[in-house]
């Protein structure tokens, strides 16, 4: 495969979760936000599952119960983020929520620096500020106007952010990627199907009218998606693979105006444009200063 066929898998991964964004808040205006979540994981473990059985017949090391546990801490995070992004939903638009939620890449390294000791690349600093200064332009230069969905969606960035930090240490640890897929997927499911059995009614006809976001976010955003960045990510270099998939907040952006008829003011796109800027920095910095320190 050449760089630009993978480049364009990339996009087209981007574009799928961007659409994710859309079909996650239209479906609740049928169904409950856990019912959601946890008939969406369901789908993406059946999806996954058949992938998860050729990896482990290619396996050479049993999984051992340390294993296990990382595998569910990293669905606990991943139930986290899912449910904080889902509510936030309710309450806040989907472009705030794709912009937003692309912060995990700028918490990602902090988390590192505060639980794993681990000094930092110089642009965390100020990515994180122009991180907080996207926040603060796109709620209109005045935090009262931040809804709870806003602050929720960092919570969420939070969790995704700590998904991604479980999940890198345990995929190097047993180089199982689609194991811990499936797993997270799994667990992700059945809290969020515990708590929607409590806590929200449901009906045949409330699963019928979600069907469609619940496939979508299911099968594409899932499982589809997940296995082209997988793939693409082979055959292109990491600065290019992060401008490309950080473009999931572009697109999530772009479809809530076309789909949803969301807009925002200028200050609101200046604050997209920060985070934006951010995001990339902190992806692409520290690899073209590893790259200008390689040997040629």
């Amino acid at each position: 495969m050449s760089r630009i066929q993978a480049n364009l898998l990339l996009l087209l991964a981007a574009a799928i979760w961007g659409g994710g964004f859309v079909a996650q808040s239209t479906a609740m205006k049928s169904i409950g936000p856990f019912w959601f979540i946890g008939l969406r994981f369901a789908v993406a473990t059946m999806v996954v599952l058949p992938f998860v059985w050729m990896e482990n017949r290619k396996a050479t090391q049993p999984l051992t119960h340390r294993n296990w546990l990382s595998f569910l801490l990293i669905g606990i995070a991943l139930f986290g983020g899912a449910a904080t992004q889902q509510l936030g939903l309710l309450t806040t638009t989907v472009t705030n929520s794709s912009f937003i939620t692309g912060l995990y890449v700028v918490f990602v390294p902090l988390i590192a620096v505060i639980f794993l000791r681990r000094t930092p690349h110089w642009v965390i600093w100020p990515a994180a500020l122009m991180a907080l200064g996207g926040i603060y332009l796109l709620s209109g230069g005045s935090l009262s106007h931040l809804t709870i969905g806003d602050f929720l969606t960092v919570v969420c960035a939070l969790f995704w952010a700590a998904q991604i930090t479980l999940a890198g240490s345990a995929v190097n640890e047993t180089g199982r990627p689609l194991g811990i897929s499936a797993t997270q997927f799994a667990v992700t499911a059945v809290l969020a199907l515990a708590v929607a059995i409590a806590v929200e009614p449901i009906s045949i006809a409330d699963i019928r009218a979600a069907l469609g976001e619940i496939l979508y976010v299911g099968v594409f955003s899932s499982g589809l998606a997940f296995a082209l960045q997988i793939i693409g990510q082979r055959y292109t270099t990491a600065p290019q693979a992060a401008i490309f998939l950080s473009a999931e907040a572009l697109f999530g952006a772009s479809l809530g105006a076309l789909l949803l008829g969301e807009t925002m003011g200028p200050l609101g796109y200046a604050g997209c444009a920060l985070m934006f800027a951010a995001m990339l920095a902190v992806e692409l910095v520290p690899e073209f200063a590893r790259r200008r320190r390689s040997p040629a």
